[in-house]
């Protein structure tokens, strides 16, 4: 997993049961945005507002699995490609 899904992740449960309050805040916060840009960037403001807005909704249909950060390595399991090391293992077998 990367960053970028470990963020989702982590979103995603903080999403849990709050969607109206968040979507609430990202409206507000675009509109703030907005009166403070004199309406310049409306359009790419109301896009980022209706993405986040989506991703709000659809944070229930995706499977909750941990983030990176939570998921720690069985003994005796090799990593997965990608990861790094698991702190106190050498990055290169036999070092």
């Amino acid at each position: 997993m990367g960053l970028l899904d470990d963020l989702k992740g982590k979103a995603q449960q903080v999403i849990g049961g709050n969607e109206e309050a968040i979507k609430d805040g990202i409206e507000k916060a675009g509109d703030f945005v907005d009166s403070k840009t004199g309406g310049k960037h409306a359009d790419k403001i109301d896009a980022v507002q209706r993405g986040a807005s989506d991703f709000v909704d659809q944070a229930n249909d995706r499977p909750n699995t941990a983030p990176v950060a939570d998921q720690t390595p069985v003994a005796g399991e090799r990593p997965v490609a990608g990861e790094p090391p698991v702190t106190g293992e050498p990055r290169q077998p036999g070092l």
